[in-house]
């Protein structure tokens, strides 16, 4: 806590007295958050430990900033973002808080986990999968939560990640394949059409189909635990790695790549699967 408040110091002394950071909005800021946030995931992705630690500060530094602007316009503060999520993490959690930890005036020591008696209903919970569906249905009733089931998915997700959470939030609500298995037949049916549109050349139905194609793999990936979005970035990577190997041998004998045929690329390609092999 005295080195959050030692950071926040430090934000409002840089806000009086820097030029830069005197004339940054919440506009001006937002690019350098995405940016921030990726550097973040890209971090996360590496396992970098040290740079996960740096670049959770940068996040942390954005967050904080557009609460000291919103301080600034009296509009809320530091305090009020903590408060406001405390409160929703203390609604979301029948199962682990009792409903009087709720006021933030006078909440009960935490964490205070209430006893049989005091659990009603659906608040008894025991497995993830239990949480999830309960968070869910909590979500729809908060008098300022999403008034529909999808509607918390945000607009700006890259389209692979804003699948997952479609399909994630539409299972929390029970509708979801039976059995995992069954969606391979799905994704064969996505690609037999996919396949018959390529072939007529019909550039705008293949595009709904390879839409379709790729949102019903999302869902098998989804279905067996497996994150999509990193698995893809996986393979960006390996293909970056491998290709890198073939460009690096072709400045090395003084060959450009665009005088290399494709057996030449290939048989290089092979070499960087055997070699760079984890």
């Amino acid at each position: 806590m005295r080195a959050f408040g030692r950071f926040l110091d430090v934000l409002d002394a840089l806000r009086a007295n820097c030029p830069w950071d005197k004339k940054q909005t919440n506009e001006s800021l937002r690019p350098n958050t995405i940016e921030e946030t990726y550097e973040l995931c890209d971090a996360l992705i590496k396992n970098d430990v040290p740079d996960i630690c740096k670049e959770l500060g940068d996040v942390l530094l954005h967050i904080c900033f557009y609460a000291k602007i919103a301080e600034e316009n009296e509009q809320f503060d530091m305090a009020d973002v903590c408060n406001a999520l405390t409160r929703k993490m203390i609604t979301r959690h029948p199962h682990v808080y009792h409903p009087s930890q709720i006021d933030a005036e006078n909440p009960k020591p935490l964490p205070y986990v209430p006893s049989d008696a005091e659990v009603t209903g659906d608040t008894k919970v025991t497995t993830v999968t239990q949480v999830l569906e309960n968070w869910e249905q909590i979500k729809l009733k908060e008098k300022d939560g999403n008034k529909r089931v999808l509607s918390g998915v945000p607009e700006a997700l890259p389209s692979l990640i804003k699948a997952y959470r479609i399909q994630d939030k539409a299972r929390n609500v029970g509708f979801d394949w039976e059995d995992r298995q069954d969606v391979w037949k799905k994704v064969r049916e996505e690609i037999d059409e996919l396949e018959a549109e390529l072939n007529k050349d019909d550039k705008e139905h293949s595009t709904d189909e390879l839409g379709d194609f790729l949102f019903a793999v999302i869902n098998a990936a989804r279905l067996y635990k497996l994150n999509p979005d990193n698995a893809l970035e996986r393979t960006n990577r390996k293909f970056i790695e491998r290709f890198n190997y073939i460009e690096d041998h072709s400045i090395k004998v003084g060959k450009s790549l665009n005088y290399m045929t494709l057996e030449e690329m290939d048989a290089l390609w092979n070499e960087a699967k055997e070699k760079l092999k984890k």
